[in-house]
């Protein structure tokens, strides 16, 4: 008899970290539903390496700023699948300015990155919470130190991680004991979004010095993240209202992520 196989949800399961996360829980005996909102031939590609993987992977394309869109993409995947087990919250955005640079950050942009980042992951745990309670899964939010250490690449990024960080806090309580409620906060992550941020000039430039400031002298790859991610949904069975540092020692350095 063949053992059903566990579903999980990735949202900006198309690129980076959602991509390699998404390959990873494949491999691991996991359906997948894979979320975009911009990178449809990306999500495609991702999807095909799951598929490759013994993965059955539903693509569908949804802003997680909408909450209809939210609710859409939880409903999907028990069309589909009839359960879900991991929630994976790591759609996410970002504007890059320094400190200099406040006055040009503009209402609509902080709302928008507030609303993807946060209210996105808030939207998504709300659309898919019943279903999680009754697989008891887990919640895996994707953030980042400057959530924990208030250093990153804007004001309102570093805000929306913050929120990020201190709803899997509460979640953690409030769900218990039917769903674990983790997040992985990574430093720099060597991913095509920061070259597109900073170009590949400033790209080179930061890794450099961020490589050469904190204790273990190396960045995150997206498959390090996504590492720790599976190790939370698919272990971990005591873990849970952890926000876990993958920074490589930079909160012990007091050295600040470039921007």
């Amino acid at each position: 008899m063949t053992m059903e196989r566990k579903v999980a949800l990735i949202t900006g399961g198309g690129t980076g970290v959602g991509a390699a996360t998404a390959l990873l829980l494949a491999r691991r005996g996991y359906n997948l539903l894979v979320n975009y909102s911009r990178s449809a031939e990306e999500a495609e590609a991702s999807a095909t390496a799951c598929r490759e993987a013994g993965a059955d992977v539903w693509v569908m394309r949804g802003d997680v700023s909408q909450d209809a869109d939210c609710r859409a993409l939880a409903q999907a995947v028990i069309d589909r699948w009839g359960r879900l087990d991991a929630l994976v919250n790591n759609a996410g955005v970002s504007v890059f300015g320094m400190a200099a640079e406040w006055d040009a950050l503009d209402a609509e942009t902080f709302q928008h990155i507030l609303g993807v980042n946060a209210l996105g992951s808030f939207q998504m745990v709300r659309a898919c919470v019943a279903h999680l309670k009754a697989a008891q899964g887990c919640i895996v939010n994707v953030s980042s130190v400057a959530g924990a250490l208030g250093v990153g690449s804007s004001m309102p990024y570093i805000a929306s991680k913050g929120a990020v960080n201190a709803m899997t806090l509460h979640l953690a309580r409030a769900l218990a004991p039917a769903v674990r409620v983790n997040a992985v906060c990574p430093g720099l992550i060597t991913t095509r979004w920061f070259v597109q941020g900073v170009g590949q000039e400033g790209y080179e430039k930061g890794l450099k010095a961020y490589e050469a400031g904190v204790p273990l002298q190396r960045a995150c790859s997206p498959e390090d993240v996504a590492e720790a991610i599976a190790w939370l949904v698919d272990g971990a069975r005591t873990v849970t209202g952890e926000l876990l540092l993958l920074d490589s020692g930079m909160h012990l350095a007091g050295v600040q992520p470039p921007r």
